[in-house]
């Protein structure tokens, strides 16, 4: 099977479960969540649009994120998502970390100007960012 073939397989995956957890989280009556949930993905793609757009962010920094991209979106892992938590624990503690060096030099203020979702969604990427925060 081609590599363009896995990277369309793992893609329609991902939004397959993501889809069943936003619908999960209606069924429960949980709207607000499920909402947070479903744009919390396009608002973190908003948001790495936006820093390797901004001339204020160094281009070794910015070089991070385009190797963090590259990283989650092939359809291996170091951890395979398909174990609970781990699986996906990897991918946040690699997207924090990432996101705490290109933010280093910017600082929270930086995160705030970029951030297009809501509030909540904001609170989760600033502990990932600024654990000691």
């Amino acid at each position: 099977m081609p590599w363009y073939a896995w990277l369309a397989l793992t893609l329609a995956v991902v939004v397959l479960l993501w889809a069943v957890a936003v619908g999960l989280l209606v069924l429960l009556g949980w709207p607000a969540d499920a909402r947070a949930a479903a744009r919390f993905i396009p608002d973190c793609l908003v948001l790495f649009r936006r820093l390797l757009a901004d001339p204020r962010i160094p281009r070794r920094r910015k070089s991070a994120i385009v190797v963090l991209l590259g990283y989650l979106a092939l359809p291996f892992d170091l951890i395979p998502d398909f174990i609970p938590v781990a699986g996906q624990l990897d991918d946040a503690l690699a997207v924090g970390l990432v996101l705490r060096l290109v933010l280093r030099s910017g600082g929270p203020a930086l995160l705030d100007e970029h951030w297009s979702g809501p509030p909540e969604s904001l609170a989760l990427i600033r502990r990932l960012a600024f654990p000691q925060a």
